[in-house]
């Protein structure tokens, strides 16, 4: 008998997802912009904490982009990445014309890098190019170390544009991710902690850059009664039906990091006896939303199992589970970009593995998931 499949992390809704989205259909609002846009972007906005602004946008790549014109970023500039991540923490650099500059991670939180990332300034510097910002990223939803990249990007003058696409929920030192560099970008990815299938949204310190994104977002129609362009715009905002969803979404949302944490916690007692598995922890003051739980495998302590053998077992299971992000300096699409600092991030990614963490798994599916990593290692090679 074969059994259920057991998905990495899958939307799970709320309830009253339907009852906001039968209100746009019914009002007419069916369109870009309306009322449930402008709710969401309240919402979000009270949730990190009522001190930010807010543009609800298509995705969290958009946000990123619009984030770097903010910022000035242009043809020939440099921008900063964490190298440890998804493709969209990178590509909205080239987009602008602009060069990516890639920083690896430290093993505490496998994030950027601080020490790594003030060498990459100051190189940068001695060979004559502008950086114009730094994208750090909280990998998996952990904070990364956000004290020493602020202070290095002020000494620097430097604006940090925060990567929170997997940290909505997360906290450091006690202040929401998001609100903690001079702009941010959050996703509503159909795989995210909520989603709105698909969506994002750009936060921003000031109303008046909130509202120079919106303009953006919306062709840049400049205001007048016809159709006139004075800048290059994006059809990047949100429609009222996806944000309708969005706002059913955000009436669970700390129930959802609930969730998605004690999936973390069960893996961790699941696992307190295998010394070859290890878990993406992260330091004191670092509250991690867990969107997905990340595990290292060391084939040494585990019967010369590797982290692609359970990943291929567990398959075959009918358990999906994923390789950590493959880092950007090793991208073919990337191979020419410069790189600052070791193997951490390869060595992260040699090894890493994240495991179902969908907010809806049962007992008995993280039991599956535990007792089958187990099997595999108890098996060995």
């Amino acid at each position: 008998m074969e059994h259920k499949r057991i998905a990495l992390s899958l939307p799970h809704l709320g309830g009253q997802e339907k009852k906001y989205v039968n209100d746009a259909i019914d009002s007419g609002w069916v369109v870009p912009l309306g009322p449930h846009v402008d709710a969401l972007e309240v919402d979000i906005q009270r949730f990190l904490g009522g001190t930010h602004y807010i543009s609800a946008l298509s995705s969290g790549t958009a946000a990123l982009h619009l984030g770097l014109i903010l910022m000035g970023v242009e043809q020939g500039d440099e921008v900063i990445c964490q190298s440890m991540t998804f493709s969209a923490s990178a590509n909205p650099i080239v987009y602008q014309g602009a060069t990516p500059v890639f920083v690896d991670s430290e093993r505490d939180t496998w994030n950027m890098c601080p020490e790594q990332l003030e060498s990459a300034i100051v190189d940068r510097r001695k060979k004559g190019k502008k950086v114009k910002a730094i994208i750090p990223v909280h990998l998996y939803g952990m904070p990364a170390k956000m004290d020493e990249i602020i202070q290095i990007a002020e000494k620097y003058q430097i604006p940090v544009l925060e990567d929170s696409a997997e940290a909505l929920g997360s906290t450091y030192k006690g202040k929401m991710c998001g609100t903690l560099g001079e702009m941010a970008c959050l996703s509503f990815n159909g795989n995210k902690i909520i989603t709105t299938s698909g969506g994002g949204a750009l936060v921003t310190k000031t109303e008046i850059d909130a509202n120079k994104a919106k303009f953006l977002a919306t062709q840049a129609r400049d205001n007048a009664p016809h159709y006139q362009h004075s800048h290059i715009g994006y059809n990047y905002r949100m429609s009222n039906i996806v944000a309708g969803f969005g706002r059913g979404q955000m009436e669970v949302l700390g129930l959802r990091v609930k969730q998605r944490r004690n999936n973390f916690d069960v893996y961790l007692k699941g696992f307190e006896d295998e010394a070859g598995i290890l878990f993406q922890e992260g330091l004191e003051g670092m509250y991690s939303n867990r969107w997905l739980t990340s595990i290292l495998v060391y084939p040494d302590n585990c019967n010369g199992v590797t982290r692609e053998d359970i990943r291929i077992s567990l398959n075959e299971l009918n358990i999906e589970t994923r390789p950590l992000w493959k880092p950007m300096h090793l991208q073919p699409i990337f191979d020419n970009a410069p790189y600052y600092g070791g193997d951490i991030s390869a060595h992260l990614f040699d090894h890493g593995l994240c495991i179902p963490s969908s907010s809806s798994l049962t007992d008995e599916d993280r039991q599956r998931v535990i007792e089958s990593i187990r099997e595999v290692i108890a098996k060995g090679k």
